[in-house]
């Protein structure tokens, strides 16, 4: 016994004698952590329990500063671990770093979405708002007689005001169109720009033609009776537009000179259109008769009949139908009328066209402001100086002189 103990009391002894080291801390948990029954064991055992007792009371000794690594450590495991193996969803999937990613783009990409969506929902809004104060102004300009081809009573559908904004917006834009060819044929050269200038107005026109086929389907009497115009416009409007014919009329002098081949073309395409004017007013002629005839079918006498209200209405709705294709033919008359003159003419010919197209109907819309204008108190005047036996160049003879149309 003794000597199988003689090892372990003599490595005691040998520790507990360097008390100022390290090693001779390690004294009190080696003799505690030795039971009698270890005495049975051989050397190599009790070398073994040393060094585990010696380990074990490091790790004890260094397990306050583990504790404080031991988060730091964790998270950079964890992070390792994460971009080695992926994250773990819900559901409990692994994904790997890419799809991560691709799911964040995702996510990213939707929630721009949605912002998009109600900016754009906003301003639909508030265009929709200003759209209804706009129509109510435009109404009420209307019924004072402020607007210049608005009716007073103002009772328009929301298509015919749309299409009046439009075309004053039309208008600002044909402004824009004449002062660059102006500038252009004023200056006397070829300018790179005259061919896409004049290309811009034949689609400028186009988008009229189209901006009116959109009004006939609601509301073909608004086009019909001019009320989109000036008062001077409409006394020679043909079917809702200008009569192509007497527009060629007028464009053939201001072209000259012209060669013989382009002479004939203009010539023929006059002479075509003076034909298809007149099968187009017969027609509407035909019309308005067996629109009469449908209105006065039953006796006028009756009053407010009520089934022979419902009888006539039905009878004429089917007469007005023909009324669109009426126009629709006219204004297709007119589009194709300027294109074929455009294949006629050169570019700079057909600048010329564009601008005396404009001027003829901006003159128009000035003659109408003026007779607006004019001063009422001189007709007053020469009605009372007129005798009643005075013709009628005497009555307008004191007019005649006003200068009003001085500029004009």
């Amino acid at each position: 016994m003794s000597h199988l103990q003689q090892p372990y009391s003599g490595n005691t002894h040998s520790v507990g004698s360097t008390t100022d080291s390290s090693s001779g801390q390690n004294t009190m948990p080696q003799a505690e952590l030795v039971s009698p029954g270890s005495t049975r064991a051989d050397s190599g055992q009790q070398q073994e329990v040393l060094m585990v007792t010696v380990d074990d009371y490091n790790y004890e000794q260094g397990l306050g500063a583990a504790a404080t690594t031991a988060p730091i450590f964790q998270q950079h495991t964890a992070g390792q671990d994460k971009r080695n193996h992926g994250s773990t969803r819900k559901d409990g999937r692994l994904l790997d770093a890419k799809t991560e990613r691709r799911l964040a783009q995702n996510r990213e990409a939707a929630r721009k979405s949605r912002l998009r969506k109600k900016a754009y929902v906003q301003q639909l809004e508030t265009s929709r708002v200003r759209l209804q104060q706009i129509e109510q102004e435009l109404q009420g300009a209307r019924s004072q007689g402020l607007f210049p081809g608005g009716s007073a009573s103002g009772d328009m559908s929301s298509g015919a005001v749309m299409f009046d904004m439009e075309y004053a917006r039309w208008l600002e834009e044909d402004s824009k169109h004449m002062a660059e060819l102006q500038g252009i044929l004023q200056a006397q050269n070829i300018d790179a720009n005259l061919g896409a200038i004049v290309e811009e107005c034949m689609q400028h026109y186009d988008e009229l033609f189209h901006l009116r086929a959109m009004l006939a389907r609601s509301d073909v009497f608004h086009l019909m009776t001019g009320l989109w115009a000036t008062t001077a416009e409409r006394c020679f409007l043909w079917m809702g537009g200008f009569r192509p014919s007497e527009i060629l009329k007028m464009l053939i002098p201001q072209l000259d000179p012209l060669t013989e081949q382009q002479l004939l073309g203009m010539c023929n395409l006059q002479r075509s259109s003076e034909q298809t004017e007149e099968a187009l007013g017969q027609g509407l002629q035909q019309l308005h008769q067996s629109l009469a005839e449908a209105v006065g079918a039953r006796p006028l006498s009756d009053g407010a009949n009520v089934a022979n209200y419902t009888t006539l209405m039905a009878l004429s709705l089917d007469r007005l139908d023909t009324l669109e294709s009426f126009y629709r033919q006219a204004d297709n008359l007119r589009q194709q009328t300027l294109h074929h003159m455009r294949r006629l003419l050169t570019t700079r010919q057909t600048a010329r066209c564009f601008l005396s197209i404009g001027e003829y109907h901006r003159r128009l819309r000035a003659l109408s402001s003026v007779w607006a204008s004019r001063p009422r108190e001189s007709f007053v005047a020469a009605a009372e100086n007129v005798s009643p036996t005075g013709t009628a160049e005497q009555a307008i003879h004191p007019y005649h002189h006003q200068s009003q149309f001085s500029g004009f």
